[in-house]
């Protein structure tokens, strides 16, 4: 007799937090849709999400350990045991410590899993290494600093959708393809009444429904943010009693952006003066108003600056804390995994944190981790030190680093490298031995949405192979390296001890299902802001105590018409790039209901750009900068600036076979990006968008 039952989960493909119904014949799970009771995504679940049975099912997940049997890349495997699998690790982990240090080992993610990614952290700071790398630099973390240094809030603003906001900014999100709980959000305010601000670049979904929608050339976006404040503070259209009574520095502001108007920054953009000033005052008169700020902001030289500038702006049009504008959300009753308690970042003593690889590259203080580019250059050069040994955890960097080609030297020059991944990538076939990880059906957790405060739960609903979580990877690796005792006997004890703080245990959570964290209004009226001064820091005397500008500077990007005018009589395109629904960053090639929605990698360029270079719809065309060329197939659009393109993110063709690490080389966006200085002074971002380039037909 079958038997038929339905688990409620929330998807971790993402970490939009979407609510899953997982329904089991049999015990086994045959059909997933979105939950309509689930408070981030009301039912509705993007095509990663729907194909969850299919990552779950795919005949090329890895299932078991596998060891390299012929020279790296060959694509020569031999299946061994788990315990043979650890046993090697910790051998080769152990034999680099020893020799030559802990810091010789790295440890570094990809794309962030939420608590799995701190396990990761906790692991590192055991074992003894201050080098653990992550997109950080890249991703989320420039805002966030930014947003700590200027609010004093430790994490980014939330925007009030349901009030409604009068003004809605999106600005470098493409919510539509990238966080179905706040594009949703959005979508219900602007039918509301909300009116609506597009910037970008690129012809997003919400530009059809945008009142201004401005296309400002790729990575000059600070430039615009302070023509704006250029216009607020010169029109007097900011809030003078916010301004007055909450913040420090405006006179300084002031005299600053007066180095910042219209006309000149219509020079930078290619925004004219006349919109700069529309935009600006639009979003200062219609209040409340939020900003919905994406990652495109924060792939250049300015990125940390850009949010700052951004900060700023939000602070003196008095949108702070408001019903409708962005709020500092209560922290969870959960345990803190930034905490020294659950991150150990105190088993490393100061000398040997202050030895990390990137201190030499002088961010702000409170940022640790160690720069891509910096790593490559350590395992390359050896300088500051080499490194010899890599575990990568949920991470292609082949793909997601900038400078593929010599990310791919590097890789190669380790003297060991583990990979844990759900499938064969083009990093993973450079590894010596490469962990089944499990899918977030096969695992209990906590899972954390970055569209809300609210931590839900992940309920196993099924096994493949011998695959593991990566908390079991972790900790059966800490008990051969003798470091057992940093780690909880089971999966379930370490979220017992995560939820321990709201009184509850991961079985009595399953019933819970979700913590949600509440809105509160005007905080800072009680408590000030968590500053220096108690108030939103405009200028930063924090930041210039740290020998960083304590108010944001627009720095031209290398490679531009403006900064290298010589290259771009070669190179007279510029070029940004997008991140395709379907997929996240470098995932899911080979899952066959994402690869149908967009079998090849796109690149859109304007029709008349098009029309001269001899270039239609569908060819397949290269895109090339002074470092080297990718492929991809044309798109035209009459909606972008024809001096700006738009390239496809992160790909490969997992149908190309291990034995060319799957075509990375041929349509990925980072053959064309660089790792070398300027970057970011902040935070080390490197540049990735607005970089000069030119584009051609492909050859049959």
């Amino acid at each position: 007799m079958s038997t038929e039952q339905i688990i409620r989960t929330t998807c971790g493909i993402c970490l939009g937090g979407c609510s899953v119904l997982v329904h089991l014949a049999n015990g086994k799970p045959v059909k997933i849709e979105g939950d309509p009771d689930g408070p981030v995504n009301q039912g509705i679940l993007c095509a990663k999400g729907l194909a969850s049975l299919e990552y779950l099912h795919h005949p090329d997940r890895l299932k078991h350990p596998l060891r390299r049997a012929g020279e790296r890349g060959d694509g020569k495997w031999q299946q061994i045991s788990w315990d043979e699998a650890l046993n090697t690790i910790a051998e080769e982990l152990t034999k680099a410590k020893d020799n030559h240090g802990a810091e010789s080992v790295l440890f570094m993610r990809g794309g962030t899993r939420g608590i799995i990614s701190d396990y990761l952290t906790r692991f590192a700071n055991a074992f003894g290494t201050p080098n653990i790398s992550s997109m950080a630099s890249v991703c989320y973390v420039p805002q966030g600093y930014a947003v700590r240094i200027t609010h004093g809030w430790s994490q980014h603003p939330f925007p009030d959708y349901e009030y409604p906001p009068a003004c809605i900014v999106v600005w470098g999100s493409n919510t539509a393809e990238t966080s179905i709980g706040w594009h949703q959000n959005i979508v219900r305010a602007l039918d509301r009444g909300s009116r609506l601000i597009v910037i970008d670049p690129a012809n997003i979904e919400l530009a059809s429904r945008a009142d201004l929608w401005l296309k400002p050339r790729p990575g000059s976006d600070l430039a615009l943010a302070l023509g704006m404040i250029n216009v607020i503070v010169n029109e007097e259209l900011f809030d003078k009693a916010f301004v007055d009574n909450w913040t420090v520095g405006f006179d300084e502001l002031k005299a600053h952006v007066q180095d910042y108007p219209p006309e000149k920054i219509e020079d930078i953009t290619w925004v004219s003066a006349e919109a700069i000033r529309e935009v600006a005052r639009f979003y200062a008169t219609n209040k409340p108003a939020c900003i919905q700020w994406g990652n495109g902001l924060e792939h250049n030289v300015n990125s940390f600056q850009t949010a700052r500038a951004i900060s700023i702006m939000r602070a003196i049009t008095g949108n702070l804390g408001v019903p409708g504008g962005e709020l500092q959300l209560l922290p969870l009753p959960l345990l803190d995994r930034s905490s020294p308690e659950f991150s150990l970042l105190k088993e490393i003593p100061a000398n040997k944190r202050a030895n990390r690889i990137s201190a030499r590259d002088k961010l702000l203080p409170i940022a640790f981790y160690a720069l891509p580019q910096s790593i490559v250059k350590a395992i390359i050069e050896e300088d500051p030190y080499p490194i010899r040994v890599v575990y990568v955890m949920a991470g292609n960097p082949l793909l997601s680093y900038s400078n593929t080609q010599e990310t791919c030297r590097a890789l190669k020059k380790l003297d060991f490298l583990v990979v844990a991944d759900m499938f064969m990538t083009p990093t993973a076939c450079l590894a010596d031995i490469v962990l089944p990880v499990t899918t977030y059906l096969e695992y209990d957790s906590i899972r954390e949405s970055v569209d809300y405060l609210i931590f839900q739960v992940q309920q196993k609903v099924a096994e493949v192979g011998e695959c593991r979580s990566d908390y079991q990877i972790l900790s059966g690796l800490a008990k051969k390296l003798g470091l057992g005792r940093y780690f909880w006997d089971t999966e379930e004890q370490c979220l017992d001890s995560i939820l321990k703080p709201a009184g509850l245990t991961f079985d009595e959570f399953r019933q819970v299902r979700a913590i949600f964290g509440s809105k509160r209004y005007r905080v800072h009226e009680a408590n000030g802001f968590e500053t220096p001064s108690g108030k939103v820091e405009l200028y930063s005397s924090q930041l210039e105590q740290w020998g960083f500008d304590p108010l944001p500077v627009y720095y031209e990007l290398p490679e531009t018409p403006y900064s290298d005018p010589e290259l771009a009589k070669e190179y007279p395109l510029i070029f940004t790039s997008t991140k395709a629904e379907p997929y996240r960053h470098s995932e899911g090639r080979q899952i066959s209901l994402l690869r149908t929605s967009h079998p090849e990698p796109i690149t859109t360029i304007h029709s008349e750009t098009a029309s001269k270079l001899g270039i239609k719809e569908g060819d397949w065309v290269y895109i090339e900068t002074k470092r080297g060329r990718i492929r991809q197939k044309a798109s035209l659009s009459n909606s972008i600036d024809p001096r700006v393109v738009v390239v496809d993110y992160d790909w490969w063709f997992p149908e190309k076979g291990k034995t060319n690490l799957y075509g990375y080389e041929e349509s990925n966006i980072n053959i064309l990006t660089d790792n070398k200085l300027p970057y970011s002074r902040e935070v080390g971002a490197a540049n990735l968008r607005g970089i000069l380039c030119k584009v051609y037909k492909a050859s049959e």
